[in-house]
C-alpha cells in the first residue's frame, strides 16, 4: 500500500507541476466536471461512486434559467490545456496511458456540452468526440454474400426474413423459465471468469427483469464491486442470448471490467477519474468492445455450442438436437452486425427516412419489423453509440491477436485482455493510433 501511495504522489505531482493545480486536482476536475455537465442530462453519467459530496443536483429555477455551455466549456479548456502540459512531460508508460486517457475522456465531455448547447454533428463526427473512433463503410455487397449462404442453410417458400423469423420461433426461452436460464449462464460465465482472472472477493450482482426499454440488456455498476443487470423482456428472447447477455453485462464483460477498475485503479492507485462513468465517451467503446469479444474467449470453439447443449437447452425445455443448426445460423448473422452501422449513420444523417432505414435493417440486418422499430428507438436515444458494439469489438480482438502474437495460447489472450481491463484505455490506442501500454499489469 505505500509503494502505490509514492506511485500516486508522485505522478500527481508530475500533473500539478505542468497545471499549476494541487495533486490529483486534473482527476478531479475532471470528475467534477462530468458530474456538473450530468445535472443537466440524464443519463450522461452511467456511474458514479466518489465522494457523496461531489454529486451535483440543480433545482427548477436553475434549470430554467438554461444551461451554462460557456462556463462549462471554459472549465473543460483549462483542464485540457493542463493535460496538455502534463503530456509534454517524461512520463512512464503507465502515467502516458493515465493522461491520454484523460484527455480523451475530456474530449468527448466537450461534446457532450456542444451537444446540449444545440450544436449538430455528423454521425462519423459524432463517434470520433464520443468514442475516439470512426465506424469505416461496409458496402452492402459484403452483407449479400452472408444473406446468400443463409438462404442455402434457411431453403423454403417466403421471404428469407420470413422463414428466420420462424426457425428463430423455435428457439425462444418460454418467459417463465427465463430466470432459470439466465441465472445458470451467469453461473456458467462467473466460473470460467474465475479460472482465468482473480475478482474482489466481495463482488456480487442482482439481475431484475424489466420491460419499456430500447436496449436488450443493461449493467448499472453500483459501486464496491456491485452491480445490478437488468433483462428487458419486451421481445422474445432466443436460447442464444442467454450467455451472450450473461457474458457481456456479467462476466467478463462489463460487472468485471467496473470491478476490476475499481480495485486496481480507483483504490489501488486512488485514481479518481474512475470513480465516475459518462456513458458517451471512449470508455463505453472499451466496455462494450471487451464484453463482445470477451465472449469467444470465455467459450473458445465450440465450448459455447456444448454448453447450451448440455445445460440451457433442457432448462428451457427445448430439444439440443436442434443445437447445431441453431448455431451456425447465428454465427451467418453474426457476420451482419455492421449492417445496423450503416442504416444509422444513413438515419441519423437525414439521408435514410424512417421507412427506408427499417427496410434497410429488414433486408441487410435480417430483422423483422418489431426488432427493427427497437433499433430505431436506440439510435434515437443514443445515436451513434451502436458502433461501441461492433467496432469495439473488432478494435479489441485486433488488439488482442496482434498483441499476443501469432499462433499465441488461449492463456496468453486472456492476459492481453486482462491487461486491457485493468489499465486506462483508448480507443485509438488500441487501433495502434494513439499511447501503447509496454508493461503487464502489476
Amino acid at each position: 500500500m505505500k509503494n502505490t501511495i509514492v506511485f500516486s504522489l508522485v505522478l500527481a505531482g508530475c500533473l500539478a507541476a505542468a497545471a499549476g493545480q494541487s495533486p490529483d486536482s486534473l482527476a478531479e476536475s475532471y470528475v467534477k466536471l462530468a458530474l456538473e455537465v450530468g445535472a443537466y442530462s440524464p443519463g450522461y453519467i452511467d456511474a458514479y461512486y466518489g465522494p457523496k459530496e461531489w454529486i451535483v443536483t440543480h433545482d427548477d429555477s436553475v434549470l430554467r434559467r438554461g444551461f451554462p455551455a460557456t462556463e462549462l466549456r471554459k472549465k473543460a479548456d483549462a483542464i485540457g490545456r493542463s493535460l496538455d502540459a502534463a503530456a509534454r512531460r517524461s512520463l512512464s508508460d503507465m502515467e502516458r496511458l493515465r493522461v491520454e486517457f484523460l484527455r480523451k475522456q475530456l474530449v468527448a465531455v466537450k461534446a457532450q456540452i456542444d451537444t446540449l448547447s444545440g450544436r449538430k454533428f455528423t454521425f462519423d463526427q459524432e463517434s470520433r468526440l464520443f468514442y475516439d473512433a470512426v465506424a469505416p463503410i461496409h458496402p452492402r455487397e459484403g452483407f449479400e454474400k452472408t444473406i446468400t449462404a443463409l438462404e442455402a442453410v434457411l431453403p423454403g417458400p417466403g421471404s428469407l426474413q420470413e422463414r428466420l423469423d420462424a426457425f428463430r420461433k423455435k428457439y425462444v426461452i418460454p418467459s417463465e423459465k427465463l430466470p432459470a436460464v439466465f441465472d445458470a449462464a451467469l453461473a456458467e460465465c462467473r466460473r470460467r471468469t474465475l479460472e482465468r482472472i482473480a475478482l474482489p472477493a466481495n463482488e456480487s450482482f442482482k439481475a431484475e427483469y424489466v420491460k419499456d426499454k430500447p436496449w436488450g440488456a443493461y449493467n448499472w455498476y453500483k459501486g464496491n464491486a456491485f452491480s445490478v443487470i437488468e433483462v428487458n423482456t419486451d421481445l422474445p428472447m432466443q436460447i442464444d442470448s442467454a450467455v451472450r447477455l450473461a457474458a457481456h453485462e456479467g462476466y467478463p464483460g462489463h460487472h468485471v471490467y467496473n470491478a476490476l477498475l475499481e480495485e486496481k485503479l480507483t483504490r489501488g492507485r486512488g485514481w479518481m477519474e474512475f470513480t465516475v462513468y459518462p456513458l458517451f465517451s471512449p470508455q463505453s467503446f472499451i466496455a462494450e468492445g471487451t464484453a463482445n469479444f470477451g465472449i469467444d474467449l470465455l467459450f473458445p470453439g465450440q465450448e459455447r455450442l456444448e454448453f447450451e447443449k448440455k445445460v440451457l437447452y433442457p432448462l428451457a425445455g427445448l430439444d439440443p438436437a436442434a443445437a447445431d443448426k441453431y448455431d451456425r445460423v447465428r454465427r451467418l448473422l453474426g457476420a451482419l452486425r455492421h449492417a445496423e452501422i450503416e442504416a444509422a449513420r444513413g438515419f441519423l444523417d437525414k439521408k435514410m427516412k424512417r421507412d427506408e432505414a427499417l427496410r434497410w435493417l429488414e433486408q441487410y440486418a435480417l430483422e423483422n419489423p418489431e426488432r427493427a422499430s427497437k433499433s430505431l428507438a436506440f439510435w434515437n436515444a443514443y445515436r451513434s453509440y451502436v458502433v461501441n458494439y461492433t467496432l469495439g469489438e473488432d478494435i479489441v480482438r485486433a488488439y488482442v491477436e496482434r498483441t499476443s502474437g501469432p499462433g499465441a495460447s488461449l492463456e496468453r489472450k486472456w492476459q492481453v485482455f486482462y491487461e486491457i481491463l485493468t489499465t486506462p484505455r483508448t480507443p485509438s490506442g488500441l487501433a495502434g493510433l494513439g499511447v501503447r501500454h509496454k508493461e503487464g499489469p502489476r
